[in-house]
């Protein structure tokens, strides 16, 4: 008779089986990329699922043409500047909005959480032109001002997850740094923001993922015609008016704009499900 431990030997190897392909299933697409970033344009048409050599095999030939063919070293530049920035700018004041909220109870306070709870859910096509315009009176059209931007549509998600963790913080804690003469903002940095690290760390990475690949919002402020243009809108200018496409030079860039994303998650995912958990949970 089988017993419980081989039923649950038995669970997990069906698990372990179910997981494995639905993780070939999800790189399936990245390697995609990969394989067809060097063989030749013609080759990818003709046999795009054949891994490359022989003949179809055009080593840094598309990256080369790539980065001819568009501004890709400034893009990279750009996109680097913007999302740093921005991460920082949410996590700063998103942090300290989800502070006071969370330790002043009042109808403002309470106000401005579901606000910014709402604001998670308003879709973006909703906003999209009014923002456009915003952006143009108020001369946001520009990395700073997209920086700005990326702040107000990252502040929802990022107060929703702070204030969860925020309120499983002891008050006594914050009270013994100030009877030893720490001001307000003295107790926050000093005391509450670095027991802030798990759910900083995952708020940085969720938001630079979608800040490094949006290519909505900076192609409708910054748009194409400007040198701010960043990673994902160079990669659009690869395809022509027409429907033309270098499809090596493409397969290329976009395997140059997901490794710095890639490597950033593979360095910080063990923080994600902490920190998911902490300000989710805890609250």
């Amino acid at each position: 008779m089988k017993t419980v431990s081989d039923n649950k030997k038995g669970l997990n190897a069906v698990i372990f089986c179910a997981l494995t392909v639905i993780a070939i299933v999800f790189l399936y697409p990245l390697f995609f990329i990969l394989i067809n970033s060097f063989k030749g344009k013609l080759f990818i048409s003709k046999d795009p699922f054949a891994l490359p050599g022989g003949e179809t095999f055009s080593g840094i030939t598309n990256y080369v043409n790539g980065f001819t063919k568009t501004d890709m070293i400034s893009a990279v530049g750009y996109s680097f500047f913007i999302t740093i920035v921005s991460v920082f700018l949410i996590i700063l004041f998103t942090s300290m909005t989800a502070y006071y909220i969370t330790r002043i109870h009042s109808r403002l306070t309470s106000a401005l959480y579901y606000m910014f709870v709402f604001s998670m859910i308003v879709p973006f096509q909703m906003v999209m032109f009014p923002m456009v315009g915003l952006a143009d009176r108020f001369h946001l059209k520009n990395p700073i001002g997209m920086c700005i931007l990326y702040l107000g549509f990252g502040a929802g998600l990022s107060v929703f997850m702070f204030s969860g963790f925020v309120k499983s913080i002891p008050l006594e804690i914050e009270e013994a740094a100030m009877i030893d003469g720490a001001n307000p903002l003295e107790s926050y940095f000093k005391v509450v923001f670095p027991i802030l690290k798990p759910t900083a760390i995952t708020v940085a990475i969720l938001n630079a993922m979608w800040i490094w690949n949006d290519f909505l919002l900076p192609y409708l402020v910054i748009g194409v015609g400007t040198e701010y243009k960043t990673i994902p809108v160079v990669v659009q200018m690869l395809v022509g008016s027409n429907g033309n496409k270098d499809m090596g030079a493409l397969m290329a860039m976009l395997v140059v704009a997901i490794i710095p994303i890639i490597i950033f998650y593979l360095c910080c995912q063990k923080y994600i499900i902490e920190g998911v958990v902490a300000g989710a949970v805890k609250g």
